[in-house]
């Protein structure tokens, strides 16, 4: 006989059944309407074990708790609905994760960046082309980096890192001086960038990696170089 845990993690993204006296609900991002099982929408969990508030900070705790002890998780999910036959029917208020609500990054220290501050400061430089902050549940934030490779070129000429006729530099060489250049333009934030990876191809929407506003897809491009963002890490 297949165990009800076994039966739940068959669901995809499933982190299990909730514990006991813990509760979950899926709200509309938008009007806050607590949805049916099933749809996805923002994840929040009330009980004992969930915080009460921000230590001396209310506009942030009102920001994330109600009055009912409601907390917006900020992940995107939802709930397996019920069924009374069948072996899905183990499954039933499985929770399933599918990404976060927003653009901030929760680092394993259990801090919150919003990367939209440092790729802002970041693009101020003229060899940066286009950059995605990363680093969910890392010790330190880190980078995707599309150069503009003929500034770079110019920049490190003028440094006497390459020959005054060099038509191309390396990736290591370049890869250090993308990262110079964001120590310069970010040092006024709060948070700093750690490793970066430099990428080719820039970020598109016949690629699929922007939004026909041209904004970039951030849970794309972290998909798309998931291996190569692991390997920051190590």
């Amino acid at each position: 006989m297949v165990s009800e845990s076994a039966e739940s993690s068959k669901v995809l993204g499933s982190i299990g059944h909730p514990i006991q006296h813990t509760e979950f609900k899926i709200t509309d991002a938008e009007s806050g309407e607590t949805l049916p099982d099933g749809s996805k929408g923002i994840v929040k969990v009330r009980g004992p074990q969930v915080m009460k508030g921000y230590y001396k900070n209310p506009m942030a705790t009102k920001k994330v708790l109600d009055e009912d002890g409601w907390l917006n998780t900020g992940d995107i999910g939802w709930i397996v609905p019920h069924h009374s036959v069948g072996r899905s029917r183990r499954c039933g208020g499985v929770i399933v994760l599918e990404g976060r609500a927003k653009d901030t990054i929760v680092l394993s220290t259990g801090e919150n960046v919003e990367p939209s501050d440092l790729e802002e400061a970041a693009m101020r430089s003229a060899l940066i082309q286009q950059i995605v902050v990363v680093g969910q549940d890392q010790r330190r934030l880190g980078a995707i980096v599309v150069p503009n490779k003929e500034e770079v070129l110019l920049a490190a000429k003028k440094l006497s890192i390459v020959d005054a006729n060099a038509s191309e530099m390396s990736k290591e060489r370049m890869t250090s001086l993308v990262e110079e250049e964001l120590r310069k333009w970010t040092s006024g934030c709060s948070f700093q960038i750690g490793p970066i990876l430099i990428v080719d191809e820039p970020f598109t929407i016949e690629g699929g990696l922007m939004t026909p506003t041209m904004k970039i897809r951030r849970d794309r491009v972290t998909e798309r170089y998931r291996e190569q963002i692991a390997n920051l890490y190590k």
